[in-house]
């Protein structure tokens, strides 16, 4: 096959979006390589890196830039961290920036970054000092810049967003055309978008384009600044491009409840679908637990079994809970589909060897189940079945009063 033909074979069977890879060693994220426009058709492959903004200027650099690096949350049983820093060129020279830049990799090493400045000098200069091998996203080419842009790009050999205002998808395709032809593949598509409405329109635009259209030249991920001049507004904009394309998602407010709800929502978006998170179907103790412990069962659905054992352990009630083999699903979906039900509940009972770790015979079922008590107390004879409440937060309160009781 000649060269020619193998270069058209595979540029033919190339994801329609390109796989880009920010950073280098453990904390490097990779975006993009998406197939579908909507969850449900298949599934989202890589999340978004949530990215927090700094500028050079600000004196309190090496300080945010610790805390960026530092944050970390944790639900149901995944770390949840924030992704990178984007250090923005605000004032002094190229000198000045790239100190700046270093100041910034000392305080959180290892940690992805975005260059942003319209200064290729001052973007030489930092990836000069030794920050070129850590491979950060050099932001932003324009029309009247990108040939010493892509040349920056292609000398250090980092990924290059490209930039159109107004979210123009002809734009950006002459001006992937452009610096593709200068010899950089690894892009990111910046719409240059301002309102939530423009934002929409773009990247859904974007997005159609490159997935239905076949259009190459935009078949990038995207990159959404999403600043706004409350933290509030910022979290709207942000919620938005997670749910909507966005493959970095740029905000300027180091806010913990705003941050936590943008992890919590970007965890549950690229989650697939077609199999939940679920934990290891057993039994588990809950504090010191003891012959005379409560025993309660529930679904292996990771958010399910987090919230019951979160709550048990809340109440100070040491307790066995058992964990059935529902895969994956929460307990009204795993009864609607006949993988929680008397039968399961019973094997699981039977299986675990909690019969010779207590010195009763009663069993709390989740509430939502209540119509099963009957049917479960025939398939474990000897055994009361009781029923616990509808939703976790009251089991606290039931450990105390009814089983207590």
């Amino acid at each position: 096959m000649s060269d020619e033909a193998r270069a058209a074979l595979d540029a033919a069977s190339a994801p329609p979006i390109k796989l880009v890879v920010i950073g280098s060693g453990e904390r490097a994220f990779e975006i993009g390589n998406e197939v579908v426009l909507f969850r449900h058709e298949k599934t989202f492959y890589h999340q978004p890196g949530l990215v927090v903004r700094v500028r050079s200027d600000d004196p309190r650099l090496a300080e945010l830039a610790g805390r960026v690096a530092g944050y970390e949350v944790e639900r149901v049983g995944m770390k949840l961290r924030l992704d990178g820093l984007a250090v923005e060129h605000s004032g002094g020279d190229a000198a000045a920036y790239a100190a700046a830049v270093a100041a910034v990799r000392a305080a959180a090493p290892g940690l992805p970054l975005v260059l942003m400045s319209g200064d290729p000098e001052a973007l030489d200069a930092a990836l000069a000092a030794g920050g070129a091998a850590e491979r950060p996203l050099i932001h932003a080419a324009t029309a009247a810049d990108w040939e010493a842009m892509a040349a920056l790009a292609k000398k250090h050999a980092c990924p290059l967003a490209i930039r159109a205002e107004g979210g123009d998808p002809a734009a950006l395709a002459e001006l992937s055309e452009s610096v593709r032809g200068a010899g950089v593949d690894d892009l990111i598509l910046d719409p240059g978008t301002a309102t939530l409405p423009a934002d929409l329109a773009a990247f859904t635009q974007l997005r159609r384009l490159a997935l239905k259209k076949g259009a190459r030249t935009l078949g990038f991920p995207i990159l959404a600044v999403s600043a706004a001049a409350s933290w509030q507004a910022e979290l709207a904009r942000a919620t938005q491009a997670i749910c909507k394309y966005a493959g970095i998602v740029v905000i300027d407010h180091l806010e913990p409840g705003a941050i936590y709800a943008l992890l919590t929502l970007r965890q549950n978006i690229y989650t697939d679908p077609q199999k939940p998170i679920q934990v290891e179907p057993k039994l588990y103790e809950i504090g010191v637990a003891g012959p005379d412990s409560p025993v309660l069962i529930t679904t292996n659905f990771s958010l399910t079994y987090f919230s019951v054992s979160g709550e048990v352990e809340g109440a100070g009630v040491p307790a066995w809970l058992l964990v059935a083999d529902s895969d994956g699903q929460s307990v009204l979906t795993g009864w609607a589909a006949g993988k929680f039900d008397a039968e399961k509940i019973a094997k699981t009972v039977k299986d675990s060897g909690i019969a010779d770790k207590v010195s009763h015979r009663k069993l709390v079922i989740p509430g939502h189940v209540a119509g099963l008590s009957g049917e479960v107390e025939e398939e474990l004879p000897g055994w009361q079945v009781m029923v616990g409440p509808r939703d976790a937060v009251d089991i606290p309160s039931y450990l105390r009063t009814v089983w207590g009781a």
